[in-house]
């Protein structure tokens, strides 16, 4: 079978590096890739928006299978694209159609399918330019901190979590006026909710759907959870406190409603879905969907996989996925990212990467990697994640603590106390 992964980051180089041990794959490609996933198969040098660019590899690959990894192609219908093409539309892809991608490119859009189908979520309103003195209002009625969201993508950087309502009121002015562009023209405040987050993942063909491992993640760049948002600085998996009750709670009260939902608004939804919940007083309450796997989640989720996840895949794609089970390693798998200097702010590219013929009993994940001439450089904020298993988190992260120390580029930067408030 040949497989097409889109996607440049330690989420595709984690689906990469798990897909390339089917025994049923024939020849792996992934645009555009990095340094990490040359190693799991071919790179080919298309951005994952350029859709008839796609096309044309598709076709002279003669792909079976497309795993849309960002959100961004998504958004803009890659899948919608391959279903309006003759000569695409009976290849799979594993992927949301662009009104299913919506759970994560219009917030509003997912808190009022959330409502409607009583899936628990935080308390919330919408405004736009024209109701911002609505929204002040609003504002006034809630205690701090003051929770605001770009409806749209923003490349992560879309929320921001309050303490002052007088600043709450300025970043709602300056978000409808164009701080994040088309992104926040709408923008959603909602309620803060106390508790600890985690992550879980559900693969759906539509009908049916598997639960993956889940994880949690660390967003600040800073320790003790500091500092400005990042892509994520690290991640765990198993999540100890998400236990069979809880998660019992998770499938019955959110995943099978919303399958449902989808179902019953006539949304095609074939691919994955991202549950951003938190734990409150026991019970979980989404914070937010998105339409892919996360990332750094993916570095955990993947390693703790057992059986074939092509074979999984390929199911999901057929609308067979009824046939299919996860097999879970138990194993605590732990992942340390590794960025660029300067990382959520600027920061420099073409740094020189050594060290990898070091590191043992570890797997390292490439985010922001490029080839160049014989040497591997850093091509973005996250570089690198370096995940690890262990029979307990803390031997995880020991392991993965110890063979991050090994990998150098100049500028170089770690959180040291992922799991820490875990353990």
């Amino acid at each position: 079978m040949n497989v097409l992964i889109l996607g440049s980051g330690g989420r595709e180089h984690a689906m990469a590096w798990k897909i390339a041990q089917s025994p049923r794959l024939t020849k792996l490609f992934i645009a555009p890739g990095n340094a990490g996933t040359a190693h799991c198969g071919t790179n080919l040098s298309i951005g994952t928006e350029d859709f008839p660019a796609i096309k044309q590899a598709v076709l002279e690959h003669d792909i079976e299978l497309v795993v849309v990894g960002p959100e961004v192609p998504l958004v803009a219908g890659i899948h919608d694209f391959f279903l309006a093409d003759g000569q695409l539309r009976d290849i799979p892809v594993i992927g949301p159609t662009k009104k299913g991608a919506m759970l994560e490119g219009s917030k509003d859009f997912a808190k009022e399918f959330m409502v409607k189908y009583n899936i628990p979520t935080a308390a919330y309103k919408s405004f736009s330019t024209k109701t911002l003195a609505k929204g002040y209002r609003f504002l006034r009625t809630l205690q701090p901190p003051y929770v605001l969201k770009a409806d749209g993508l923003a490349a992560g950087k879309g929320v921001l979590i309050l303490n002052d309502l007088d600043e709450a009121r300025k970043e709602l002015r300056e978000m409808l006026s164009g701080k994040f562009g088309k992104a926040g023209s709408t923008v959603v405040i909602e309620e803060f909710l106390s508790g600890i987050e985690c992550s879980v993942f559900v693969l759906t063909d539509g009908s049916d759907y598997l639960i993956l491992p889940e994880a949690k993640d660390y967003k600040r760049i800073g320790e003790g959870d500091t500092g400005l948002n990042t892509g994520g600085m690290g991640a765990v998996s198993p999540v100890p406190f998400a236990d069979s009750v809880f998660m019992e709670k998770v499938e019955s009260r959110i995943v099978k409603p919303t399958i449902e939902g989808l179902k019953k608004e006539g949304i095609f939804y074939r691919g994955f879905i991202f549950l951003g919940l938190i734990k409150v007083n026991g019970e979980p309450i989404v914070i937010e969907y998105n339409a892919r796997m996360g990332d750094p989640e993916t570095e955990v989720v993947m390693p703790r996989i057992k059986n074939d996840f092509l074979e999984v895949l390929a199911a999901c794609g057929k609308g067979d996925l009824k046939s299919q089970k996860i097999v879970t390693d138990e194993r605590t798998v732990c992942t340390v990212m590794m960025v660029a200097g300067g990382y959520p702010g600027e920061y420099e590219k073409g740094k020189p990467i050594t060290g990898f013929e070091k590191v043992e009993s570890s797997i390292v994940f490439h985010a922001g990697t490029k080839n160049s001439g014989d040497k591997i450089v850093s091509n973005g904020g996250r570089v690198l994640a370096v995940s690890s298993y262990g029979t307990s988190m803390a031997e995880a992260l020991k392991s993965s603590y110890k063979n991050i120390g090994l990998l150098e580029f100049e500028g170089r930067y770690w959180r040291r106390d992922i799991g820490a408030d875990l353990l």
